[in-house]
């Protein structure tokens, strides 16, 4: 079916029918769209493959408290997630 592949014509008629739904003057601006997107995501795997393995798990990044810290109060938010409120209204016991 397909025994010769892609040939120059095949590509000239793709051309043509691009630029006929998109229109000649939207065409640089989709091309550099499409070129910062790259470029984009170049990047993030290049930051990806150089951050060590060891700090990809879950919770990298999440700072602890000291031992010695106090307990956040009920409805605060700590490291983005907001704690939940004590049963009974009651305090824990620490």
């Amino acid at each position: 079916m397909l025994r010769n592949g892609l040939q120059g014509w095949h590509i000239l008629v793709v051309l043509v029918v691009i630029v006929l739904l998109f229109g000649a003057n939207k065409l640089p601006g989709l091309a550099r769209s499409v070129g910062q997107s790259l470029k984009i995501f170049k990047a993030e795997v290049k930051d990806l493959k150089d951050s060590p393995a060891d700090t990809a798990g879950p919770g990298a990044g999440t700072a602890t408290p000291p031992a010695d810290a106090p307990a956040p109060q009920p409805g605060t938010v700590v490291n983005g997630v907001p704690t939940p409120p004590h049963e009974g209204g009651k305090p824990p016991v620490v």
